[in-house]
C-alpha cells in the first residue's frame, strides 16, 4: 500500500556519494544506515517505519524495495573486505550489541563509529548485497 511518506521517499532516490549520517540514538543504527543510502534524513525513515526503535532485516528490505532497490535474500558471511560487494547492508556482532553498517564502493560508513577503511571491531559479520532495481 502507497502512503505518502511512501511517495516521498521513493520519490527522492537517487545514485550519488554516501554522506555519512550519525545515528541520532544508539536504536537508530539501522534508520541511519538506510539514510545514508538514499539520501534521506533519519526522520524520514523513522517516519515512513513508524519506529524510531532497533529495525528488523524485514524493515530495511521495505525501505530498500519502496525505493526500488533490491536486497539479496541471503544472509553471508564476510571475514574480510574484500567478500563484500559493491554496496551493502551489514550485521555486525559489537563488543556491545548486534549492528547494522553501511558498506559503499570500499568504503564502510558506520553510524556510530564513523567512516572507516575497514570493519569496526566485531565478531561476526554479515551482508547482504543491495543493488538497484532495473
Amino acid at each position: 500500500m502507497e502512503t505518502e511518506n511512501t511517495k516521498n521517499i521513493a520519490a527522492n532516490k537517487s545514485q550519488r556519494a554516501v554522506s555519512f549520517i550519525h545515528e541520532p540514538t544508539d536504536l537508530q543504527c539501522g534508520q541511519a544506515v538506510l539514510a545514508m543510502l538514499l539520501g534521506r534524513s533519519v526522520s524520514e525513515i523513522v517516519a515512513f517505519l513508524n519506529n524510531d526503535r532497533e529495525t528488523t532485516l524485514k524493515e530495511m528490505k521495505q525501505v530498500l524495495a519502496v525505493n526500488n532497490m533490491i536486497c539479496s535474500d541471503t544472509r553471508k558471511q564476510a571475514y574480510k573486505k574484500e567478500d563484500l560487494p559493491q554496496v551493502c547492508i551489514l550485521s555486525l556482532e559489537t563488543p556491545r550489541c548486534w549492528h547494522w553498517s553501511l558498506y559503499h564502493y570500499g568504503v564502510f560508513y558506520d553510524p556510530e563509529h564513523g567512516v572507516m577503511d575497514d570493519f569496526p571491531d566485531s565478531a561476526r559479520k554479515y551482508f547482504w548485497e543491495v543493488r538497484e532495481d532495473y
